[in-house]
């Protein structure tokens, strides 16, 4: 058997996921991050992206997009405290692509800086997300 981490996905709305896994990769604030079992401990903050999952004994991997949150990992527990997190399955595209659409108006249209800002990360939110459908389409 091989061996495994107890790893939780959670976000605002719900749970996401909760399970054994082989191991999870998932885009951390210095790069795309790879973690085994007894990993060692670390806390790090959550790019957009795509969180896979490897349980055992299942050829497919669990695919959950993230969008900002806060990763900590311990050597037999890893936790993913994220801000927005949807189920790979449940990504919707035309979503998303209006999602860039109205932030590519809204930094076009350079109101206040805060504005501008949030457009910035609501760009990047539904870049990534576009990106991860693209992977599962891969899948």
């Amino acid at each position: 058997m091989a061996m495994t981490v107890h790893v939780d996905v959670v976000s605002a709305e719900e749970q996401i996921f909760s399970g054994l896994a082989e191991f999870v990769v998932l885009p951390g604030e210095a790069g795309e991050l790879g973690i085994l079992p007894g990993h060692a401990s670390l806390i790090t903050r959550i790019k957009p992206g795509v969180v896979r999952i490897k349980p055992p004994q299942q050829e497919q991997e669990e695919l959950i997009f993230v969008a900002g949150g806060i990763l900590e990992v311990q050597p037999s527990l890893v936790t993913v405290l994220a801000d927005t997190a949807i189920r790979g399955k449940d990504l919707d595209e035309a979503k998303a692509l209006e999602a860039k659409k109205k932030a590519e108006e809204a930094m076009a249209d350079r109101g206040a800086e805060l504005d501008y800002a949030r457009a910035q990360i609501e760009l990047a939110e539904a870049v990534a997300q576009l990106a991860s459908i693209q992977k599962l389409r891969h899948k």
